[in-house]
């Protein structure tokens, strides 16, 4: 039964699995549903058994299918309540074998309630291993449990075959208080092994009352129950009939406190509770009242367990220490001995016992004075492993045999096996068993082939097993038996040479025993054997086998017999070997043929073999004749047929020629070589196959396309394999096919040839031209052909040669959709004449050539330069943007550039770079010292075109100067200043005038955009007192600062005339009108006294502002190009403010989307986008109110546009291409009438 182990502190520790054990090796097989089904755990071998002959305290018999293993001959209490040997010692006395890193994951410790469930895993990496390793889990030291699984333990492995890793489980399911303690996982491959302790805490779980039947709550239910094996823990009793016996009411728990520990199983057997761990649980928990002892303070522990070879401290703590103490074994009395030592420790009397052999295992009692306590001890025998296992033998008889193998325990009892049986080693035996120290051997001195077999030694530690061979003695041989191949009537000769010579033998042939006689003669002279036979038969054919006596060895050899295959062709009695016949009968002809062995048959026709399975034709081969059938003749089966008769004589083959009359093959697809505009050639070759007959003409038909007609086009044969169809439909497709005609009749129809449409070439191109000419190039442009046709354009061709020659040079490789191409690589100063074609599905048109050759040399073009036209006025940027001008210019070849600033070089600050058709001025962050004018000179030879830009970078402007207050009168101030010192660079376009209570200094603006550098400000709060500041403004913006009056202004009412108040700064000089009229109509004060008088305040009128339209800048005439944004400016004063009107060509210009308008303090803005040539003429600008009207003119010219190639690549039809050339042209003359 399975046994506790013993914590360091003394308590025990209960077993892991209190569920029954399965047999050794179980399978797991864990369907749902079920708590109580099994689950698998890997195979282990059950702990070695104790010592049989030591003394039990209560002795059952069971059978051995009953109890496990690891229950036989141990003593039934196994409970150690006492201090037992330290796990420390325990490990220094074990011997270890060398450990090896196996796991790549270590189970670990953990913790959890009563109830609850824990898996413990483990890894092993299985690279470098070939076969699985084998796993143990223990409890304690000792304790297998493979053969604890169930429904509280469930082993379980796994492996990933793409990681290569073992995984091992251990599952612990609703734990239960006992199953705390130490754990070890033990893994073993080969000579390899590696271990893993960990611990598992269990918390304890609450008192049970004692209240229950003590013997309905620890009888183990019968099998198969719901509860079955829940309380169990002895295995002992695993399997007893659960029987119901009516017993007397007794009260157990009284007897088991009144009675010894080594009691406690005789008395729980005799009242049939089986549960024994889970009743020494409950008594041990249950409080039994005890009398107080009077010598012991502290007595023995019920029971001890310690390890063979270990040591064991008995311990009890004495209330007097005068008492004289005795200890006893068995009854006998222990006398000090190097084995028993008695120590003393205060009141504590402590007997050692070392060396724990198996006669230690006893019960024990200690006696101080009338009072004696008892205990037992049990001794646990460790297992016996094998540390070296048996090795394989092979060898032959009459040798020696020795099998080695070394255990881990010197004088360890072992078993040796044969075939699972047992080896006798008695006196008269063939086996000798010898043993010395930890080696054993097993000798064989005289083997036989009957000692063949597994050989087996078995320890309580484990089994080690050898297969040993025992075979006979190697026959030499010589000369081995030939196979041969005789002709019919030919003499046959088999011999061999064995050694050793004087072994007799036996001959077969095919398996059956020859006896020598007149026809077969059987020698032996020394080491040879030999068969002789002097005239071969069709019998003496088969496999010979010479055996040697006493070995199971044999000699083997085959014989053929043969007769060369013959082809009796004769048989047919036709002319030449030739069978004619008509297509549609059936032809059958028969063959006779000889041969021995049968000939193998083959009917051929050409490279392919005629089976005997065809359904139509078939050959068929018999005994003296082969047959081949065609049931149906058909064209295709005319030819030669090949027979081949092979056999191991050798081969004959033979010939006959079949010809089949037939109709002829259809021709081949027809070819369309040529196609015209309403005609086609088209060629074919004669069929593959006649027919048999010759051909005598072919018909011809063509059909459209998408039509399923076809129309004959020859009544009459036609004899060549030419034709020239006619009268078809340009740009329809169309299909040819031929009939081939013989006496027969005609053929099938051909395929259908591709299909063809009639075409015809384009005209040549026209107006072809030269656009530019270098000293390697030459650029032609031309227009498409007058006529294109049904068949389109593909593109063009361009070909040149040499003045004077006549080879004309393709120009470029693949065609050309353009109409406009560059002839590239030519020879400078050459004369050359270039022609181009129009390339259409048809082929090429007539080519357009040059009237005049064309000399290759580069034409110098002055240099132009077209100034963009928002550059043409001043180019103004603000300081710190950045400054990117593009300037295109004209001219061959590439011309030099040149900038100037004001005459002088450029800044380094400024980037440059040219291009053969543009120069850019670059800078990344503008300064005002970049603002001048740019002289850009673009030269080519001794031509010069220059253009000047004028570039100007603006900045904040800086404040007014001197701002002062002129006057105050009523609620009005006058304030006058003068333009500010700096003003960015560029014009000041207005001021912007603030004031502030000098109460609170809050500023707040009065007006913006003030374009004079004077002002009256009205409406102003009487009591207060003001100062004003003023910001100047440019394009940029407002200036970075204000300039602030010195002085302030105060408000006064009329007719009160503070002594203290700023108005007394400023003083009227005359009644004469002011120069800054206020907008405000109240009076003002022209002087006064301090006395109080009152002066009469002068009425002034109003000015009327009110004027009618006038542009006081006009329109400029300018131009644009093509694709780029436009814009026109103008200004306007007028008063009240206008209405503008823009109009093209007189007609206004509403809501269309090409034009922007805009209209800002007076400036009129007209933005064009994008404009095309068509966007080109007269633009006005009308402003209109109530006082009269006024407009001003200029003329929009837009430059470049779409030339005719853009037009023509961009598919547009030629009429509209024409109709928009000659539209600028149109309008000019429809002006000039109108005028």
């Amino acid at each position: 039964m399975p046994e506790p182990t013993k914590k360091d502190d003394g308590q025990p520790e209960e077993n892991v699995a209190p569920v029954d054990a399965p047999s050794e090796n179980s399978i797991e097989m864990t369907p749902t549903g079920k708590d109580d089904d099994v689950t698998a755990s890997t195979p282990s071998p059950p702990p070695p058994a104790e010592d049989g002959n030591i003394p039990k305290k209560l002795s059952i018999d069971l059978p051995n299918d009953s109890d496990p293993e690891s229950t036989r001959g141990r003593k039934d209490s196994v409970w150690s309540l006492g201090d037992g040997q330290a796990p420390e010692e325990i490990d220094k006395q074990m011997d270890s074998p060398p450990l090896s890193t196996l796991l790549i994951e270590k189970p670990q410790s953990g913790s959890i309630t009563v109830g609850g469930d824990i898996t413990f895993i483990a890894k092993v990496e299985a690279k470098d291993l070939l076969r699985k390793p084998t796993i143990k889990w223990f409890k304690g030291k000792w304790m297998d449990l493979a053969s604890k699984t169930g429904k509280h333990l469930q082993l379980k492995e796994s492996f990933d075959r793409f990681t290569k890793v073992h995984t091992f489980e251990m599952h612990i399911i609703k734990a239960k208080d006992n199953y705390a303690g130490n754990y070890r996982c033990e893994v073993t491959y080969k000579d390899k092994f590696d271990s893993c302790s960990f611990d598992l805490e269990v918390k304890e779980i609450p008192e049970v009352s004692q209240s229950i039947d003590i013997r309905s709550a620890f009888k183990r239910s019968s099998e198969g129950q719901d509860d079955a094996g829940e309380l169990d823990f002895s295995a002992l009793l695993k399997h007893r009939e659960h029987k119901q016996e009516e017993t007397p009411e007794v009260d157990v728990w009284e007897i088991l406190k009144n009675a010894r520990p080594d009691e406690y199983e005789k008395i729980a057997f005799m009242y049939g509770i089986t549960d024994l761990r889970g009743l020494l649980r409950r008594l041990k928990k249950t409080k039994k009242e005890e009398k107080k002892s009077e010598a012991f303070a502290k007595r023995l522990e019920p029971a001890y367990q310690v390890d063979k070879g270990g040591k064991i401290r008995l311990v009890v703590d004495l209330a007097d220490p005068t008492v004289e103490l005795k200890w006893y074994k068995n009854g006998q009395e222990i006398r000090p001995t190097p084995k028993y030592i008695f120590e003393h420790k205060g009141t504590q009397r402590i007997m050692v016992i070392n060396n724990c052999q198996t006669n230690d295992d006893a019960a024990y009692s200690v006696t101080a004075g009338d009072e004696k306590c008892t205990t037992e001890l049990f001794v646990k025998e460790l297992p016996v492993n094998i540390v070296k296992q048996l090795e394989p033998v092979k060898t032959t008889v009459n040798e020696r045999i020795e099998l080695e193998c070394e255990v881990s325990e010197e004088g360890a009892k072992v078993r040796w096996m044969k075939n699972g049986v047992e080896v006798p080693t008695g006196v008269r035996s063939r086996y000798r068993v010898k043993s010395e120290g930890t080696k054993h051997w097993l000798i064989i001195e005289d083997a036989s082939k009957d000692d063949t077999g597994t050989y087996s030694l078995m320890a309580t530690g484990g089994t080690s097993q050898a297969h040993v061979q025992v075979d006979l003695k190697p026959l030499k041989i010589l000369q081995d038996l030939q196979s041969m191949t005789v002709l019919l009537g030919q003499p046959l000769k088999l011999s061999c040479d064995i050694y050793p010579g004087n072994i007799p033998g036996r001959w077969y042939r095919n398996g059956q025993l020859i006896q020598p006689n007149d026809h077969i003669n059987i020698l032996h002279r020394a080491k040879s054997h030999s068969l002789d036979i002097e005239s071969s038969t069709i019998h003496d054919a088969g496999d010979y086998t010479f055996v040697p006596e006493g070995y199971s060895q044999t000699l083997s050899a085959k014989v053929h017999i043969i007769d060369p295959p013959k082809v009796h062709l004769e048989a047919l009695n036709v002319q030449d070997n030739t069978v004619m016949i008509v297509a549609g009968n059936k032809l059958r002809l028969e063959i006779p043929i000889s041969g021995e062995p049968a000939p193998r048959v083959v009917w051929m026709k050409g490279e392919r073999v005629i089976l005997d399975t065809g359904s139509r034709v078939r050959a068929e081969t018999f005994a003296d004749h082969t047959c081949l059938t065609i049931d149906v003749t058909e064209r295709e089966d005319t030819g030669n047929y090949k027979i081949v008769l092979q056999n191991e004589a050798g081969e004959d083959t033979a010939s006959i020629k079949v010809k089949v009359v037939d109709i002829p093959d259809p021709p081949e697809s027809p070819l369309v070589p040529n196609v015209g505009g309403d005609w086609c050639t088209m060629t074919w070759e004669p069929p593959r196959y006649d027919g048999g007959s010759p051909i005598l003409g072919y018909f011809i038909e063509r059909k459209k396309k998408q039509s399923s007609r076809w129309m004959r086009l020859n009544f009459d044969l036609c004899k060549e394999t030419t034709f020239e169809p006619k009268k078809m439909i340009e740009g329809v497709p169309y299909e040819v096919r031929i009939f081939a005609v013989n006496a027969i009749g005609a053929s099938k129809p051909s395929e259908p040839s591709k299909p063809f449409i009639p075409l015809a070439v384009t005209s040549e191109p026209t107006m072809l031209v030269v656009d530019d000419v270098t000293d390697t190039t030459v650029t032609m442009k031309w227009r498409p052909p007058d006529t294109i046709g049904a068949a389109g354009l593909d593109g063009y061709q361009i070909e040149y040669c040499i003045e004077g020659t006549d080879d004309w040079i393709l120009a470029n490789k693949e065609l050309t959709e353009k109409t406009k191409y560059t002839i590239t690589g030519l020879p400078s100063t050459e004369k050359i004449l270039v022609r181009v074609k129009a390339i259409n599905a048809a082929g090429a048109s007539p080519p357009r050539t040059t009237q005049h050759s064309i000399l290759v040399k580069e034409v110098i073009e002055p240099p132009k330069i077209r100034i963009p036209r928002h550059l043409k006025q001043t180019y103004v940027r603000k300081v710190g943007e950045v400054v990117n001008l593009v300037v295109p210019f004209m001219g061959k070849p590439r011309p030099k550039v040149t900038w100037l600033k004001e005459g002088q070089p450029i800044d380094q600050t400024i980037s440059i770079r040219n291009s053969e058709c543009d120069s850019i001025i670059f800078i990344r962050k503008a300064e005002r010292k970049h603002s001048g004018k740019y002289e850009l000179t673009v030269q080519v030879e001794n031509h010069v075109d220059t253009a000047v830009l004028d570039i100007q970078i603006v900045d904040l402007p800086g404040p007014p100067q001197a701002v002062k207050i002129e006057e105050v009168w009523g609620n009005n101030v006058a304030l006058d200043w003068s333009p500010p010192k700096d003003n960015g660079n560029a014009t000041i376009t207005g001021y912007t005038i603030q004031k502030a209570d000098k109460k609170t200094m809050e500023w707040y603006t009065c007006v913006e955009h003030y374009h004079r550098t004077c002002i009256t400000i009205s409406d102003l709060v009487v009591g207060n007192e003001y100062f004003f500041r003023i910001y100047s403004e440019n394009m940029v913006g407002l200036s970075e600062s204000a300039t602030t009056t010195k002085d302030s202004a105060l408000i006064v009412k009329e007719g009160k005339f503070p002594h203290d108040t700023a108005f007394g700064l400023y003083h009227a000089q005359s009644p004469s009108p002011r120069p800054f009229p206020s907008h405000s109509s109240s009076s003002s004060f022209s002087s006064h006294s301090r006395s109080g008088l009152h002066l009469k305040n002068p009425e002034y009128n109003d000015r009327d502002f009110s004027e009618p339209p006038s542009f006081t800048q006009p329109l400029i005439n300018t131009s644009a190009i093509a694709g780029y944004n436009a814009t026109l400016n103008c200004s306007v004063r007028a008063n009240p403010r206008p209405k503008v009107i823009w109009m093209k060509n007189k007609i206004t210009i509403i809501d269309d989307p090409r034009y922007r308008m805009f209209s800002n303090q007076g400036v009129c803005t007209l933005e064009i986008r994008k404009p095309s040539p068509f966007d080109g003429g007269v633009y006005t600008c009308k402003a209109v109110n109530d006082l009269g009207e006024a407009q001003v003119d200029c003329k929009l010219e837009v430059k470049g546009g779409f030339t005719f190639c853009e037009l023509m690549k961009r598919g547009v039809p030629l009429h509209l291409i024409d109709k928009y050339m000659n539209e600028p042209k149109n309008s000019e003359s429809d002006k000039k009438g109108s005028n």
